[in-house]
């Protein structure tokens, strides 16, 4: 049988198509050993378009909870690109520093008196540890290693937006911003509610946004009263309530208004 004309154009552009093919890079994958965690962690990092070891410029950086690349990293690293365009003009070139998880239950919360959360998460109560690797190790790691011009905003949802409220109640200055998206404040009989203010009112980060969804009586009410104690308290702070999205569907959206409101 003599081969088909199709089949001899094959032969000939396959291994061009072959030559052409490489990968899509969106960004650097680190590994880091945590003292405070006892284990390694993984961070997925999006550098901005231009960004080079051996210019001047710094950079801002954009911690995300739940940074793991099946999360909310890519679709997060995408959006800050979008922001960062010269013809969209919302966010600085920034940094992303995407941190993967590996037990979110245990690292996002506190010590919790209710037993039924005991029960339906048992391997809680681990944000202490998780709050010291941000400050102690992962910080300092990505400063060392990166650009950075010492502006520091950090992303939670859900049970991230729990530990971004832990982390903005008790050490404020970790962060210059904080983006908090329907934060599970219900957690420990809604206890974190009740933390006293001092140390926030003394140590204020530049702007904080909350955003809640369609998500529930409860936390539709904490989130609401969680900006209340914010703006009482002289903290410049947005909300935004989606009502058509709800617990699955409010990050982007969410994400994308907060940078924003930020801008302004």
């Amino acid at each position: 049988m003599k081969p088909t004309v199709t089949f001899l154009l094959l032969l000939v552009f396959l291994p061009l198509f072959a030559q052409q093919t490489k990968p899509f890079v969106l960004g650097e994958i680190h590994e880091i050993k945590s003292t405070q965690l006892g284990e390694n962690r993984t961070l997925n990092i999006y550098l901005p378009e231009g960004y080079a070891a051996c210019d001047t410029c710094k950079y801002p950086v954009i911690y995300l909870l739940d940074g793991t690349a099946d999360e909310d990293f890519i679709h997060v690293a995408g959006l800050v690109q979008f922001c960062n365009f010269s013809w969209i003009n919302i966010l600085p070139p920034s940094i992303v520093v995407g941190i993967a998880n590996v037990d979110r239950k245990r690292d996002f919360t506190f010590p919790t008196t209710i037993e039924q959360d005991k029960k339906d998460f048992p391997t809680t109560g681990g944000s202490a540890n998780f709050i010291a690797f941000l400050e102690k190790e992962l910080q300092p790691f990505i400063a060392k290693h990166y650009k950075t011009n010492g502006h520091k905003t950090i992303i939670g949802q859900s049970l991230g937006g729990l530990l971004a409220t832990e982390v903005l109640f008790k050490k404020p200055d970790l962060f210059t911003q904080y983006i908090i998206i329907s934060p599970s404040l219900w957690w420990d009989g809604e206890s974190l509610l009740k933390h006293e203010m001092t140390t926030l009112a003394a140590n204020r980060p530049q702007k904080v946004h909350v955003s809640i969804g369609n998500e529930g009586k409860v936390m539709e009410r904490d989130a609401r009263r969680l900006y209340k104690q914010l703006k009482a308290n002289g903290i410049h702070v947005g909300y935004n309530c989606l009502g058509k999205e709800d617990h699955a569907s409010i990050m982007h959206k969410a994400l994308f208004e907060a940078f924003l409101w930020m801008k302004n």
